[in-house]
């Protein structure tokens, strides 16, 4: 018999990418619960992304990571994570290693519906939606635009989930994080609390899009120019 989980399931959708031309990596993700950014995303550069999900456990992401770090692929990952808790009947997991591997679990407590589609480069994952076919929407928003950047198209991938239908009850939360090949992130952004947070996760995402470039280039140079400045755009 299973131990009783910490708490109840919240409901999640994520998508997790990596864009092999770039070699970026990143997640967006929008839940039910609160400050989503806070559980579920993972993302370290030149190693890989995980998604820690239903009932997040950060210790896992961090134990994920370490995984990554001492060479495990994708799918050892996903396997060492199980060994080691105690409640992964009761967890959703997503991984894509570096050289872009992925790998996903759906354990069999999930509340319904639960699952995930594992493609290349790329995995979409969420559980208590409405049915798979928001699995199919994600997956089919982020390869809308092949071209496009992968926060781009991360970013379409979690809006096409919530118009699909998303999840029961609607979110509260959401996220998008990105990383290449520094150590701190291209895109980091959170809406913690909204009544429709995907939506404002994409006028954050609209307006800080155009200085991206910038802020990447701040953290190498303390001798840029002011962002208005930078970036001549109407609100900076």
């Amino acid at each position: 018999m299973l131990p009783q989980p910490p708490g109840p399931n919240f409901h999640t959708f994520t998508a997790i990418a990596r864009c092999p031309k770039t070699k970026r990596l990143g997640i967006a993700t929008a839940t039910r619960s609160l400050a989503v950014g806070s559980r579920v995303p993972f993302v370290q550069p030149r190693l890989g992304a995980v998604a820690i999900m239903a009932i997040a456990d950060k210790r896992l992401g961090l134990m994920a990571q370490r995984l990554l770090q001492t060479g495990y692929k994708a799918q050892g990952v996903i396997e060492q994570l199980v060994i080691g808790d105690p409640y992964h009947e009761y967890r959703q997991l997503g991984v894509i290693d570096d050289d872009g591997f992925a790998a996903a679990r759906t354990g069999t407590q999930n509340r319904d519906w639960a699952g995930h589609h594992v493609g290349e480069n790329f995995i979409a994952l969420g559980n208590v939606l409405q049915g798979e076919h928001i699995l199919t929407a994600i997956e089919d928003g982020y390869n809308a635009n092949p071209d496009d950047e992968i926060e781009d198209r991360l970013m379409a991938a979690i809006e096409a989930g919530r118009d699909a239908g998303g999840q029961k009850g609607g979110q509260r939360s959401a996220a998008i994080l990105v990383y290449e090949d520094k150590e701190y992130a291209r895109v980091d952004l959170r809406v913690d609390a909204h009544e429709e947070p995907v939506g404002e996760m994409r006028r954050v995402f609209d307006f800080y899009k155009p200085a991206i470039e910038y802020y990447v280039h701040r953290q190498v140079d303390a001798r840029v120019e002011p962002l208005s400045e930078a970036v001549p755009v109407e609100g900076y």
